[in-house]
């Protein structure tokens, strides 16, 4: 696909992979609807950004069907018809299994799972009349092996692996690509509450280096589709139960 003028949508863009996603889609000519729950943080990356007539922000919280509908609708209504939609939005928690509250597990739950499901549905919705697009699901290498202290975190992400890998097959029928991208860890803000004990950050990809995966993929000829992604750093492990505050 050739990026100039496609328009793109990314959730949880204000800060870290999702802000990589918009400068990347950006700089290769895309038209970008900008949403995150974060409003002030959304707005502070948007006017940050040196293209006003190609980006748009939109409040969103991904748990919600309405506020998905509204980014939806305000993206084709204000910059074109839907060429590509990113579902970022992430959050979590880590920590031993025994000590995660019903918040903790329907918070990601709810953001992590949900929030890709209702995204999905209204890219579809919008992409089937033209029969063309592409589906950027940014999952977690949690999503591919299970990981002491990150077991509901895990679950969501294999929840959306899972849900991924059947919209890859019905979204085919409909001319639309999905991808599923599955990162190890990454160095972002994404950590400052994650986890009790400080995550050793230096050793992880940058967001760019997600970004630019993802980019490259989406530029590939409309008869290719890749399904998974999978990108680690170098120096890139798994936590352990040590990890944690005894």
């Amino acid at each position: 696909m050739n990026l100039s003028n496609k328009v793109c949508v990314v959730t949880g863009a204000a800060r870290g992979i999702g802000l990589s996603l918009v400068h990347q889609l950006l700089a290769a000519g895309a038209k970008v609807a900008v949403s995150d729950a974060d409003e002030k943080a959304l707005q502070e990356a948007v006017f940050q950004l040196d293209s006003a007539d190609r980006i748009i922000g939109i409040p969103t919280d991904v748990r919600s069907e309405t506020d998905i509908a509204l980014l939806a609708n305000a993206a084709e209504s204000q910059l074109g018809p839907i060429d590509v939609w990113i579902n970022n939005a992430g959050v979590a928690r880590h920590k031993r299994i025994t000590d995660y509250t019903t918040d903790d597990i329907d918070w990601m739950m709810d953001v992590n799972f949900k929030g890709t499901v209702l995204g999905s549905q209204q890219a579809l919705r919008h992409m089937s009349p033209k029969q063309s697009g592409h589906i950027v699901n940014i999952v977690s290498t949690a999503g591919l092996t299970g990981v002491p202290t990150e077991s509901v975190y895990c679950g969501t992400k294999f929840a959306v692996r899972g849900f991924t890998e059947a919209l890859q097959q019905e979204a085919a029928g409909c001319g639309i690509r999905v991808t599923g991208v599955y990162p190890g860890g990454v160095n972002t803000s994404f950590w400052d509450k994650a986890r009790e004990q400080p995550s050793p950050v230096q050793t992880y990809l940058t967001p760019d280096d997600v970004a630019l995966a993802v980019i490259s993929v989406l530029q590939m000829n409309d008869n290719c589709v890749t399904h998974e992604i999978v990108i680690r750093s170098m120096k890139d492990a798994n936590f352990t139960l040590e990890d944690l505050n005894p």
